[in-house]
């Protein structure tokens, strides 16, 4: 199983890059933890990610134009103990045509690419028939469900965000503006993807304040996105994966409206990533509802 994570995280057997502000493991004690999970957190055996998720067309939409997918299995054994999972959000551009399609058609050709090129590979025998490292097949991925997008729905367009986690690995291909997030047990939120939008393009220049490009009127506008003629590059990153915690996928419908410190608030004292999941799209469409809502959970209580 060695050189199978070898070949996989990277083509010469090096460790996955550590990227700044990375999240680490922390005290085995867990006082934050609800009581339930406080009993469990050290008995979980074998070692798995706990997963939940939820979507809501919103309050102030005719139609979803939001897509998800989740795929969440383990190998287990007297040697092994490996979690494994796909996570996948997007999200179809407002204002294009066909939005809806254009997330269902990339989380379809996104999916299917990751199941062949990583699922069936992980329970082949012998293991590791893989050339590829992860991030190269990340990355293939995108193209695939860009491809997909302009062939089948012209005009349209979609973030996407996916993760596939191996063990203690996380590697994130990322497009738009959905989100990804770690909330460590004893850490603060943190965004572990970059918005490709206009407003926050200006922030990063100096131009807009976070204040000003939350009410400015083109912050929904992508410079960036699934559907686009004009080739890009999409961000593929490789992190640990915070345990015990929490890693959150999300739609701009949720992390729009709700601040990071709220989202925190409700994971962390749910009763379990699926609860969390509903209560995080209760909340948003409290808040008005103005977009398409979709959120995943991903616990790694080990």
């Amino acid at each position: 199983m060695g050189n199978f994570w070898q070949r996989l995280f990277g083509r010469k057997g090096e460790p996955p890059p550590e990227p700044k502000g990375q999240a680490t493991a922390v005290d085995e004690t867990h006082p934050e933890l609800p009581v339930h999970l406080q009993e469990n957190v050290s008995h979980v055996e074998p070692a798995q990610l706990i997963v939940g998720c939820s979507q809501s067309i919103g309050r102030q939409r005719e139609h979803n134009e939001d897509s998800l997918f989740t795929l969440n299995t383990i190998l287990a054994g007297e040697d092994d103990n490996i979690p494994f999972g796909i996570f996948i959000v997007a999200d179809g551009m407002g204002g294009h045509q066909h939005g809806e399609v254009a997330s269902r058609t990339a989380i379809h050709a996104m999916s299917a690419h990751l199941v062949s090129k990583l699922l069936v590979p992980f329970l082949e025998l012998p293991f590791g028939q893989q050339d590829m490292s992860v991030q190269e097949i990340m990355k293939d991925g995108v193209k695939q469900a860009q491809q997909a997008v302009i062939e089948q729905v012209p005009g349209g367009g979609t973030t996407l965000t996916a993760a596939f986690i191996l063990g203690e690995q996380v590697v994130l291909a990322h497009v738009g503006d959905s989100r990804a997030y770690f909330f460590p047990q004893d850490g603060q939120p943190e965004v572990i993807t970059r918005d490709h939008s206009l407003v926050k393009r200006l922030q990063e220049l100096g131009q807009l304040t976070e204040q000003e490009a939350a009410v400015h009127p083109q912050r929904n506008v992508l410079y960036r996105a699934i559907g686009q003629v004009e080739p890009f590059e999409p961000d593929i990153s490789t992190y640990p994966l915070p345990h015990p915690g929490y890693m959150l996928l999300c739609s701009d419908g949720l992390w729009g409206v709700i601040s990071d410190d709220e989202i925190f608030q409700i994971v962390s004292t749910a009763a379990n990533p699926g609860v969390a999941c509903q209560e995080l799209v209760r909340a948003a469409n409290e808040a008005g509802g103005p977009d398409n809502i979709s959120v995943i959970i991903i616990y790694y209580p080990k």
